[in-house]
C-alpha cells in the first residue's frame, strides 16, 4: 500500500517550474495573437525561445486558473483585459 502511494506522488510531481520570464514570454505571445485560438504546437512555434512541453503545460494551467486564457476545442485563447482603473493609474505614473 505504501509503495502505491509513493508511485502516485511521483507521477503528480512537477519536474520543472517556469520562471517569471518564461511565463511573461508565453503571456506576450498569447496577447499578440488573441484574435484566434492557438493550438499548443502553434504556440510553441510562435515562442521566441524553445520551452519544454511540461513547463508550458504548467504555465497554461496557471493562466487558466487565473482567468487569463480559456481552453476550447480549437485551442487556447487569451481573454483577460486589464481593468480600466489600473490602466489609468499607470498612465499617470512616472517611470524611474
Amino acid at each position: 500500500m505504501a509503495q502505491k502511494l509513493e508511485l502516485q506522488k511521483e507521477e503528480t510531481m512537477i519536474k520543472r517550474y517556469p520562471n517569471l520570464n518564461t511565463v511573461l514570454m508565453v503571456e506576450d505571445v498569447l496577447k499578440a495573437h488573441r484574435d484566434l485560438p492557438l493550438k499548443i504546437s502553434e504556440l510553441k512555434k510562435l515562442l521566441p525561445k524553445q520551452i519544454m512541453h511540461d513547463t508550458l503545460k504548467v504555465i497554461l494551467e496557471y493562466l487558466w486558473r487565473s482567468g487569463k486564457i480559456i481552453y476550447g476545442p480549437k485551442g487556447i485563447q487569451w481573454i483577460y483585459s486589464e481593468p480600466s482603473h489600473l490602466r489609468k493609474m499607470l498612465e499617470d505614473t512616472l517611470e524611474v
